[in-house]
């Protein structure tokens, strides 16, 4: 039952998959996927749900923004890291997903406080930054890029979208975490690993375990990273 859990019920995030040749199609598959699944279940039906984002808060908090900076969510979709970061007065908040009824369900669960926030309905591997932000979340999006040309076309958008001296935090599931979420195979991380995806423009600040439990009460192994970018 577990490994059910793990490889069709666990996960989120937006991303291309890796292969070129069949891009457009398979992007299309993801994006009615996602938009199915957002759709038909509810906020808390879905292994990723978190009522409270932590791990995630504690980490932008230590980054030490203030509240005019800069906050990106990659593959936020409906998660509530962006109510947490309205609360604590954060006035230029954006979340970005593939899914457009991800974002929608956000929106909904915000109310009138949707306005203040920059939503971007884009994938992570070919969007092209508007702006730059001060800090760059991601909570189990990078770890869906099983391709290294994948892997580089994201951390490529990420220095286009990261200000100089802005930090990078970056979840995933762990050395020890799932093999496969929602039928898809990951690549699981430690803080070595994304340093060395990252390159040496970043250095490793941080690093934290945590053990997710899912709505159905099984758990899923997660690292997070926290690197800054040097000036």
């Amino acid at each position: 039952m577990r490994a059910r859990e793990l490889t069709i019920d666990c996960g989120v995030a937006t991303v291309a998959p890796p292969s070129r040749q069949r891009a457009g199609a398979a992007m299309s598959d993801r994006t009615t996927h996602w938009q199915n699944v957002y759709a038909t279940k509810g906020e808390a039906e879905v292994s990723w749900f978190q009522d409270s984002p932590a791990i995630s808060l504690e980490m932008i908090r230590a980054a030490g923004p203030d509240h005019d900076a800069g906050i990106i969510d990659i593959g936020g979709g409906a998660s509530r890291l962006v109510d947490a970061l309205l609360h604590d007065g954060y006035r230029d908040v954006a979340v970005l997903d593939l899914s457009a009824n991800a974002l929608d369900a956000a929106k909904k669960r915000l109310g009138t406080a949707a306005s203040m926030v920059d939503w971007i309905v884009a994938d992570a591997t070919t969007w092209r930054p508007a702006k730059t932000w001060d800090v760059w979340h991601d909570r189990a999006a990078f770890h869906f890029l099983t391709d290294p040309r994948d892997r580089a076309a994201y951390v490529e958008r990420l220095r286009s979208a990261l200000a100089p001296g802005g930090q990078v935090i970056i979840a995933t599931f762990a050395p020890d975490g799932p093999e496969k979420c929602s039928g898809l195979p990951v690549q699981r991380h430690d803080s070595a690993s994304l340093s060395a995806e990252l390159g040496p423009e970043f250095s490793l600040v941080e690093t934290r375990s945590e053990t997710h439990h899912t709505p159905w009460h099984s758990t899923q192994a997660f690292q997070f990273s926290r690197f800054r970018r040097r000036s």
